[in-house]
């Protein structure tokens, strides 16, 4: 097992890209509960609970990371001011376990803290041996919350092009993330463009986050645009504008 632990504790000093949506907490026979975590300021500890409801053991490790938004994506930096206990996993079939995260003493008050919690299914001996490293990954949002009153979002859209596709920029000037559930645009003509389904993604406090659209390359967007989404669960209608040559992003 110590063997087994030194190999799970490997991982790169930064992670971008491809975890700004949570990935789907209920695949094989893991399930993951809570799959996104709230934290009070004045709270210090809080669990996830890991369930095999599978016939064979799962192996694991967890893994924290400060969660940033820089140039329009997501980045993850290894951080011990939240902390998994224990960092390896080993369920039996049928049975569960529970992974406790604590906040390091001492750590900062202040704005909103964003973290990324990554739980990864490894393979087997035999499975390692055909070049499979991590089976399965699962990555939790958690948010401690400001100490300050008054957090909210507070978001602008932006639309532009970016070699020959459509991209969609939100800046979040607000205290608060923002969870951006389904989302469609109407232009000034009236024509309803779906841009999600589901969870867009998040746009941090103080943070710009940019994602590629599914439009069709050759539609002519100009605006007003009337936006309605989900944000943090609740229905919201924004305005938005196409914009030639955006401002880079922060």
């Amino acid at each position: 097992m110590q063997g087994l632990r030194r190999a799970f504790m490997a991982s790169a000093c930064t992670i971008a890209g491809a975890l700004a949506v949570p990935l789907q907490a209920q695949a094989a026979s893991l399930q993951i509960s809570p799959v996104m975590i709230n934290l009070r300021a004045e709270q210090n500890a809080t669990g996830i609970s890991l369930q095999n409801d599978g016939d064979t053991p799962i192996y694991g490790q967890v893994r924290v990371f400060l969660w940033d938004q820089k140039g329009g994506d997501d980045v993850l930096t290894p951080t011990d001011e939240l902390i998994a206990s224990p960092p390896v996993m080993q369920i039996a079939p049928k049975s569960a376990q529970t992974i406790r995260l604590v906040r390091r003493s001492g750590a900062a008050a202040g704005p909103e803290r964003q973290f990324r919690v990554l739980i990864d299914e490894v393979p087997t001996s035999a499975e390692a041996r055909e070049g499979v490293s991590i089976k399965l990954q699962y990555s939790v949002p958690v948010f401690v919350a400001a100490t300050a009153p008054d957090v909210a979002p507070n978001l602008a859209w932006q639309f532009f092009r970016r070699e020959g596709a459509w991209f969609l920029r939100v800046t979040n000037s607000g205290t608060l993330h923002a969870q951006i559930g389904a989302t469609s645009l109407a232009t000034a003509d009236g024509k309803q463009h779906e841009l999600s389904k589901g969870l867009l993604g998040y746009a941090l406090a103080g943070r710009q986050r940019e994602w590629r659209l599914a439009l069709a390359p050759a539609l002519a967007l100009a605006g007003p645009l009337a936006i309605r989404a989900n944000i943090n669960t609740r229905p919201a209608t924004a305005s938005g504008e196409v914009v030639a040559t955006p401002e880079p992003a922060r």
